[in-house]
């Protein structure tokens, strides 16, 4: 029996290598002479990098940067030929945050520009971005910053935290930039050169703006308290009239402009970034549907299987792969909503069950149930 394990990560717990091991050593438990093929997945949010590295055998680099709040970091990113793949959390994550204090106000995506110049400088053309576990939510003002534009209030003082977007008057390209405001392309930062392709990899679908935008459905996460939710959301809805008005376009109602706190917003403005479903650029960098095609049996996983999972996650984008190559498809989860229509996606579910420091022992359980199941 050939059995294919292309699990995401169980978020606060295991890395997705880890959790493909775990349910590898069940799956042998039970079915010692099964044909396993292991291939750890992400969905465009932590563990992106790790998942297509590992996949095409890039190497790590690392560059100095900012963190979230300012402090001076050195991030990494996965080096692939003339390719890139770098996640905004290594520069701007909430594990970047001392302690974890929070302040979003304060937060930034200054360090996630300089990750991208960096690669810029190494001769990259093509840089995938996973927007994912964000502390800030800054609409890509210190992304842009870093790149060289300049937002400037009536006074002519420059402004350098979203709150003080709301009295944003002008937004100036970098020097060097092109002018026109009709071809964003011609935008692109002088620092960025224009050969350079950007994909931003995102695993939810939000605008940027409104009860569904990247405010009010992860400011609160972020710590946000509710006089701050009006204050981001106005600012960002400054920085969204400044672009259009400067820069001659308008990205935020596009899905995933809202990713990781609106930087995929600023990424389609400022870079003149793609934005992709994550999962969809992970599973082409990892050869996954070739891989399913190959498989008698899938077996994925998350930390937490709901509606959610339904919007882009990879559980539900592994199930969708393996239903249309007509093979059979497991999940091992954390823990599942019992009345989630992701529960249909799959041939069968099974929870864990148990704490979160017992999950190794526990996901070697459940596969070794599965792959019982499998072979009655």
């Amino acid at each position: 029996m050939r059995i294919l394990i292309a699990p995401d990560k169980f978020k606060g717990s295991l890395s997705a290598q880890e959790v493909s091991d775990n349910i590898a050593l069940g799956v042998r438990d039970a079915i010692s002479d099964a044909a396993i093929e292991i291939a750890p997945m992400a969905d465009g949010g932590e563990g992106t990098a790790d998942a297509i590295c590992k996949a095409r055998g890039g190497k790590w680099v690392t560059c100095s940067a900012h963190g979230p709040l300012g402090d001076p970091i050195e991030a990494s990113y996965v080096w692939l030929g003339e390719s890139a793949v770098m996640e905004m959390s290594e520069a701007a994550g909430m594990r970047r945050l001392k302690n974890g204090v929070r302040d979003v106000l304060r937060a930034n995506t200054f360090g996630v520009g300089e990750m991208l110049l960096d690669a810029a400088r190494r001769g990259a053309r093509e840089i995938i971005i996973g927007l994912g576990g964000s502390a800030t939510n800054d609409g890509g003002l210190g992304l842009a910053r870093a790149l060289g534009f300049r937002f400037l209030g009536e006074n002519g003082d420059e402004l350098t935290d979203v709150a003080s977007l709301v009295d944003l008057a002008q937004i100036e390209p970098p020097v060097g930039a092109g002018v026109s405001p009709a071809k964003l392309s011609q935008m692109q930062p002088a620092r960025l050169p224009l050969q350079l392709r950007i994909i931003a990899a995102v695993d939810v679908r939000n605008p940027l703006l409104g009860p569904n935008g990247a405010t009010h459905t992860f400011g609160p996460q972020k710590g946000a308290s509710r006089e701050q939710l009006e204050l981001l959301e106005r600012s960002l809805t400054h920085l969204a009239d400044g672009v259009t008005g400067d820069l001659g376009c308008d990205f935020r109602n596009e899905p995933g402009a809202g990713a990781a706190g609106g930087l995929g917003f600023g990424l389609m403005s400022f870079c003149d970034a793609k934005v992709q479903p994550g999962f969809e650029v992970v599973a082409e960098a990892v050869a996954l549907e070739h891989k399913i095609k190959s498989a008698d049996v899938i077996i994925t996983g998350e930390g937490k299987l709901d509606d959610q999972t339904l919007e882009g996650k990879t559980p539900a984008g592994v199930a969708g792969l393996a239903r249309k190559l007509g093979k059979r498809v497991f999940a091992i989860v954390g823990r599942a909503d019992a009345n989630s229509r992701a529960r249909d996606l799959f041939d069968g579910v099974y929870e864990l069950g148990g704490p979160i420091p017992e999950a190794k022992k526990l996901l070697r359980k459940r596969a070794c149930e599965l792959a019982t199941m499998l072979k009655s």
